[in-house]
C-alpha cells in the first residue's frame, strides 16, 4: 500500500468515528489527513506529508472552533421544551393574588406566576418557563 492510500484509510476511519460521536472535530482532522494524502500523491517526503496534514488539520479545527458549529448552543433550560417537558403544558387558574396563584398540576400543587405581558384573569394559561417549583405562565 502506498503512502497516500494509508493517509486516506486513516482519514476514512476518522470519518466513520465522527459519525458515531456527532462532533465535527474528527472530520476536520480527517480533512488534514486528506491533505497529507494529497501531499503523498504529489510525491512529497514523509515529513512534508506530516507537516501538511498537521497544518491543514489545525487550521480546519481552528476555523470550526470559531464558527457557530464549534460551540454548543447556550439556551436557557428553564425555557427549553427539549429539556423540560412541562413547557407548553396547560394549567387552569381560578384566581390570582398579586400576580401569583396556586394550581394543581400533574397531581401536585404548584406556585404560578405571570410571565411578561400576561393578564391576571381566571382561565387557562400556557406554561412558558419553569423556575424551581414555580411555573411561569402566559395567557393561552
Amino acid at each position: 500500500m502506498t503512502d497516500w492510500m494509508g493517509w486516506l484509510v486513516v482519514a476514512g476511519v476518522l470519518v466513520i468515528a465522527e459519525l458515531f460521536t456527532g462532533t465535527f472535530y474528527l472530520l476536520m482532522i480527517a480533512i488534514g489527513l486528506s491533505a497529507g494524502a494529497l501531499a503523498a500523491f504529489g510525491g512529497a517526503s514523509g515529513p512534508l506529508q506530516t507537516l501538511s496534514a498537521a497544518a491543514v488539520g489545525l487550521v480546519a479545527t481552528a476555523v470550526l472552533h470559531r464558527s457557530r458549529f464549534g460551540k454548543p448552543a447556550r439556551s436557557n433550560a428553564a425555557r427549553d421544551p427539549n429539556v423540560n417537558l412541562d413547557i407548553g403544558g396547560r394549567v387552569a387558574v381560578a384566581h390570582w393574588r398579586d400576580g401569583r396563584a396556586r394550581v394543581m398540576y400533574r397531581g401536585a400543587l404548584w406556585d404560578v406566576e405571570l410571565g411578561p405581558g400576561a393578564l391576571p384573569e381566571a382561565g387557562d394559561y400556557r406554561i412558558v418557563e419553569v423556575l424551581g417549583n414555580r411555573l411561569i405562565v402566559a395567557n393561552a
